[in-house]
């Protein structure tokens, strides 16, 4: 969650001679109005290019009186599908729901281990304990904040039956390590791509490189819904038809069950407005690119001179900057800062999950994952939507660079 803003008096002159700005020169000058609001996510540049076709979308639903399943899902389905490079797409009623369906799909349950990074949102771990399986917390790599498959290695047991993966904040993790290892020991492997959709792995999307991937279609997502939904794609036919039956209570025929599954079914109008919005997405993409490789751009020099981490985009990648994330040991001060130059921030994650009070029972403290939780204490996202517009872009830019030399 982003803080509030709070207006603050205007800050009078304002210099940066490392951006060419001379002093003295007013603050109007620098390229944006001081006093204008940067949002950490602003959806009206995202959704008022395509608004009507949005409108048009919503009323066929209504006009067609098909609100659960019906061509609407049937068609973004393959779409997601096509753009991903797999067999299947199956809708479902959010990211979390794709997690959980997975896991009861791959039969994983009580007795069972799964492994997944601390650093994540709380749904991957979360799911895991929903169908009785044991956690198994993994900490993560300082460059990518993804799992490290090195300790992955190190953490499996015979109860083990699956790792969970996050590509987290747009940027797959070493899938090629993780992948050799659990071929090795026989063991499911669940993308948590909720982030990610559309980043790349020496050529492979997201999600599409083991048993299942998950997505998540919340609105702050890279392709966001007007409301909750999520997907998960397989290559694999009986996994597909597994989840198609557990995300309408286990029945493959109405009122036949043969499993116990749930009501995890993507909405119509959901899955219409997602339609419209699919083709728009390498275009959001290429957008958050650029605004993040300009603000690596004008930040290179306060890495180089060690006062803040920026985030890289590995060879073989593609970066979709779900987020911009840095790092810096006075992130606390960095963020009150922008909040009160009118600059929306966010912290994720605060607290990793192995430090949740909810899963003390499982035994960690502090310090029994210090990669996660030092990149708790550092961690910063900067504002990287599509639409962000270049007057915005130099304010944050500027800001960033005149905390430094307070």
């Amino acid at each position: 969650m982003s803080r509030q803003f709070e207006r603050s008096s205007h800050p009078g002159p304002i210099t940066d001679t490392a951006n060419g700005i001379t002093a003295d020169k007013p603050a109007g000058a620098l390229g944006f109005d001081t006093d204008i609001d940067v949002p950490m996510l602003d959806l009206d540049p995202i959704h008022q290019p395509i608004w009507n076709e949005l409108k048009d979308a919503v009323i066929r639903v209504l006009e067609s009186n098909r609100f659960i399943g019906g061509p609407e899902l049937d068609a973004f389905e393959r779409e997601v599908a096509s753009y991903c490079g797999v067999e299947h797409a199956i809708g479902v009623s959010s990211g979390t729901d794709a997690l959980l369906a997975s896991l009861m799909a791959l039969g994983i349950g009580a007795g069972d281990e799964v492994i997944i990074p601390t650093f994540t949102f709380f749904a991957t771990a979360g799911s895991v304990h929903r169908v009785g399986a044991r956690i198994v917390f993994c900490d993560i790599d300082p460059i990518t904040f993804n799992l490290d498959p090195e300790q992955l290695n190190g953490l499996i047991r015979g109860a083990t039956k699956a790792v969970i993966p996050v590509h987290l904040f747009g940027q797959c993790a070493e899938m090629s390590r993780i992948l050799e290892i659990c071929q090795q020991h026989g063991l499911s492997v669940i993308e948590d791509a909720a982030q990610s959709l559309g980043a790349r792995y020496h050529g492979r999307m997201a999600g599409s490189m083991g048993h299942a991937g998950c997505f998540s279609f919340f609105p702050a997502k890279n392709l966001g819904g007007i409301g909750d939904g999520g997907a998960i794609i397989s290559h694999d036919r009986e996994l597909a038809e597994k989840l198609r039956s557990l995300r309408n209570h286990g029945a493959s025929r109405k009122y036949f069950h043969s499993d116990v599954g749930g009501n995890f079914r993507l909405d119509a109008v959901q899955a219409a407005a997602l339609r419209v919005k699919l083709p728009q997405l390498e275009r959001w993409h290429e957008d958050r690119r650029t605004n993040a490789r300009l603000y690596r751009e004008a930040f290179s020099d306060l890495e180089e001179q060690g006062l803040l981490r920026l985030p890289v985009e590995l060879p073989g990648r593609r970066h979709v900057f779900n987020q911009f994330v840095v790092r810096l040991e006075r992130r606390d001060a960095l963020q009150d800062y922008l909040n009160a130059h009118h600059i929306g921030t966010a912290v994720y994650y605060p607290l990793p999950l192995h430090l949740q009070d909810c899963f003390e029972a499982l035994g960690y403290r502090r310090g029994s994952l210090p990669v996660s939780e030092q990149a708790s204490r550092e961690v910063l996202a900067l504002p990287v939507y599509p639409g962000l517009n270049e007057v915005q872009r130099n304010k944050v830019i500027h800001c960033v660079r005149e905390f430094f030399r307070t």
